[in-house]
């Protein structure tokens, strides 16, 4: 009988647990790093990852549970994926094992390896697209001189910094076929589920023998399964995926490429807040592998990369075929009729620029980010008006199945018949969203077809690759939508987009809030034009009460890089990122008073600390939500490492606050907060 022997096991355990590394396990077998096991947890038996860690010594008088078995039919993960979740677990604060454990597929969890050995064998059934050989286009000068500089920068990060139009997927598709031909295998992020498809199917059409899987929260738990197996035994040459695929384990890495590295979507806001955009660097310079970030308008952080030379910048500013960046107009508001300007979404240069799209047989797409018919219903008597009783937010009307819903708890209610508090009948919709201005256009121009894509429309499966064909078949003259429809799209008839209602943004307390507000009109401006024939007569047209704001004027010329300048400007005099290090430290409880308290008793036991600053604890913006209470304290240095020791010496100490704060639900630390 061979020797038992301590294997350090990571497992998923409860935040509140405090239990942040892996603990101690015998095992009749020397089990390597990587390898999953089923072990006891308590009463329960659990998943977990052999971790390589020194296994410590068991406390006087603790004896140490055996590991009850092993899933050695499934090679073990590779050291280099465990190095980037020790990284990814120490860097956002949060536990090995929740991290690990929450990158690997549910479904495999649970198998043993009978199993295992069954799902293993169907891997069969994945087959290469197939197809007749791609015909590669000439590169255009710009993408040639990219790609140049792409191979000569080996493996330092790259930023692709290219127009709308430009080619940056053209670039990325040869960087891949290089990493191909090398015999290494291609990561390719995207920050949506809906840009998946399409990207899919291109790389189908230029590598049709190749195994192309994706990984996403689309998949069901077998898909997820069969494609993540395939991508960890090297059969998938190509894996495409939404940030949880930054951590698919790849036994020959050789690129990876996030496509519209500025979305705010590749930052986790749930569990581990990571960053998938940040952690595919620290991937790419673990595994000595080129990490290539594309955006049209790249978030700050990487455009300061890009300035002090951290990143080599790619640029590449022309349109494919030499098409020209649509004329951006603004309809001022404080000229229009008074009626036109505060009740209708719809101003007249508005609707006549539509209709002269009609009459050509041009297509337009109308972006509102908001989705529902309105966001609040309104009692003219008394005043009352449809707010969430679990929420401190209202819930918007959505006249399709006339129901009013909360879209931060969900709660749904049929809408009244009179109003609740006094019985007036004459209940109104204040303001619009998407289903009201779809509802408005197709009163003014009666004779257009129209399509609404928003996260109402597209919940059935099937519903977005439905609509978008329609689309992109001529079969529709205007499309309504949020900003789902705003990136990544190639519609290649339109010449007219116009946006409605984008000032809010402009006087937001969160300091990203212009960044964001500059991307999503950047984006949607380049859904325009992209036919070179009609680049000449595409247009953008931005309804405001401030056609003067400086965030406006750059957008006149498409200018990025002046408005990169002026925010890095802004940001370093007040101190923000990226020249200082944030995290929030969040509190949810029954009353709003209790949140505060234990995030004061939080700060009392922080002290002081050389470089950082712990700032009083304030309510959130939406402070109820679910019936819970939530309150925020914001923690800003101005080194990273200073920030990060901070945090390592502070946050354990957390754990032992709960037991006098009774009312206290829960509490997370988010490192670089996208929102404050």
């Amino acid at each position: 009988m061979s020797q038992a022997c301590t294997l350090a096991v990571v497992v998923d355990a409860p935040q509140h647990s405090a239990l942040r590394e892996a603990l101690s396990y015998l095992s009749d077998t020397a089990w390597p790093a990587g390898t999953l096991v089923q072990v006891p947890l308590g009463r329960r038996m659990v998943c977990g990852i052999v971790w390589p860690a020194a296994a410590g010594d068991p406390e006087p008088g603790v004896e140490l549970r055996p590991v009850a078995a092993a899933l050695d039919t499934l090679a073990p993960l590779p050291p280099h994926w465990c190095e980037l979740v020790s990284f990814a677990a120490s860097y956002y604060q949060r536990s090995v094992g929740e991290v690990a454990l929450g990158a690997v597929p549910p479904e495999l969890r649970r198998l043993d390896n009978k199993q295992l050995a069954l799902r293993l064998k169907r891997l069969g059934r994945l087959a290469p697209p197939g197809g007749a050989a791609p015909v590669w286009p000439d590169p255009t000068p710009e993408q040639a001189v990219a790609l140049q500089a792409w191979r000569e920068a080996g493996t330092q990060p790259a930023l692709l910094f290219g127009s709308t139009g430009s080619g940056k997927t053209e670039v990325y598709l040869r960087a891949v076929a290089d990493t191909l031909a090398a015999g290494r295998q291609a990561l390719v992020l995207v920050p949506e589920i809906n840009l998946t498809p399409q990207l899919e199917q291109r790389f189908a059409e230029r590598f049709p023998d190749r195994l192309i899987v994706s990984l996403h929260s689309g998949l069901t738990p077998a898909q997820r399964l069969r494609h993540w197996l395939a991508a960890h035994l090297g059969q998938a040459d190509i894996v495409l995926g939404t940030r949880m695929a930054v951590f698919t384990p790849l036994p020959r890495p050789g690129l990876i490429v996030v496509d519209e590295e500025h979305d705010p979507s590749y930052k986790s806001q749930e569990g581990a807040r990571y960053s998938a955009r940040d952690l595919a660097v620290y991937r790419g310079r673990l595994e000595q592998c080129p990490v290539l970030l594309a955006s049209a308008t790249p978030s700050l952080e990487s455009w300061h990369q890009a300035e002090r030379g951290r990143y080599v910048r790619l640029v590449m500013p022309t349109r494919i075929g030499g098409g020209v960046l649509p004329t951006v107009k603004f309809i001022d508001l404080n000229h229009v009729p008074r009626a036109a300007a505060h009740h209708e979404a719809l101003t007249p240069p508005l609707l006549a620029a539509l209709g002269q799209r009609l009459e050509r047989g041009e297509q337009s797409l109308v972006l509102l980010n908001r989705r529902g018919y309105a966001p609040v219903l309104h009692c003219l008597e008394c005043g009352w008006k449809s707010g969430c009783p679990h929420c401190s937010a209202w819930r918007v009307f959505h006249r399709a199945d006339r129901s009013l819903r909360c879209h931060h708890c969900g709660y749904t209610e049929r809408v009244p018949r009179a109003c609740p508090d006094c019985g007036n009948a004459d209940i109104r919709p204040v303001g619009r969203g998407t289903e009201r201005l779809e509802e408005q256009l197709a009163e003014a121009l009666p004779g257009a077809r129209l399509a609404r894509i928003d996260a109402d429309t597209t919940r059935a499966k099937g519903a977005l690759e439905a609509e978008l064909g329609r689309m992109h078949a001529g079969e529709v003259d205007i499309l309504v939508g949020t900003q789902m429809v705003a990136k990544g799209h190639d519609f290649r008839g339109v010449t007219l987009v116009a946006v409605v209602n984008p000032d809010t943004a402009l006087f937001s307390s969160d300091f990203r809030a212009g960044e964001r507000l500059f991307a999503l009109l950047m984006q949607a401006a380049g859904r325009a034009g992209r036919d070179a024939a009609q680049a000449a007569r595409s247009e953008v047209l931005v309804q405001t009460w401030h056609p003067a704001h400086p965030l406006y004027q750059a957008l006149r010329t498409h200018d990025y890089e002046a408005f990169a300048a002026s925010q890095l400007a802004e940001r370093a005099m007040a101190g923000l990122p990226p020249h200082a290090h944030l995290a929030l430290v969040r509190a949810e409880a029954r009353t709003q008073e209790e949140a505060q308290a234990w995030l004061r008793a939080a700060s009392d036991l922080a002290g002081s600390a050389e470089g950082v600053t712990v700032y009083p604890p304030v309510p959130m913006s939406l402070q109820r939500v679910a019936n819970i209470e939530r309150a925020q304290m914001l923690v800003e240095a101005a080194a990273r490492p200073a920030l990060q020791r901070f945090l390592a010496a502070w946050l354990p100490e957390l754990h032992g606050l709960r037991g006098e704060h009774r009312g206290l639900v829960r509490w997370a630390v988010d490192v670089d907060p996208l929102a404050i």
